[in-house]
């Protein structure tokens, strides 16, 4: 078994930054990729970022350029550095893992149980 434990959400005003963190537990061997999804209130669950066990990178459209998402294998943490943050961003932000690569279309295996992001002046 595995556990995801997010920290680092909270309130921002547009422009600002935060950086979420997920630490891994358990039965890591059982995990190769991880990545961030949000979902808002009435809207579909999105993938916003994934990594690799090889460190490769994939994100959203709506986060490009402004979202860093980064794993310290060591530490078996995984973080979403989030820049530039506009009032869409708005969402519980939830960590997964995956033994398979986290393409869009395919849930992980393993689900943190999420922390609120909320941008707002």
């Amino acid at each position: 078994q595995v556990q995801l434990v997010e920290s680092g959400g909270g309130l921002v005003q547009p422009g600002g930054s935060l950086r979420l963190s997920c630490a891994a537990s358990g039965d890591i061997y059982r995990i190769s990729a991880m990545a961030w999804y949000r979902q808002a209130p009435g809207k579909q669950r999105e993938l916003v970022a994934s990594i690799t066990s090889g460190g490769n990178t994939d994100y959203a459209d709506s986060v490009k350029g402004r979202f860093t998402i980064s794993r310290d294998n060591a530490k078996n943490m995984v973080y979403l550095q989030m820049n530039s943050l506009k009032p869409d961003d708005t969402a519980v932000y939830h960590c997964g893992a995956g033994a398979r690569p986290l393409v869009p279309g395919r849930l992980p295996d393993y689900w943190g149980q999420g922390t609120q992001v909320t941008v707002s002046s």
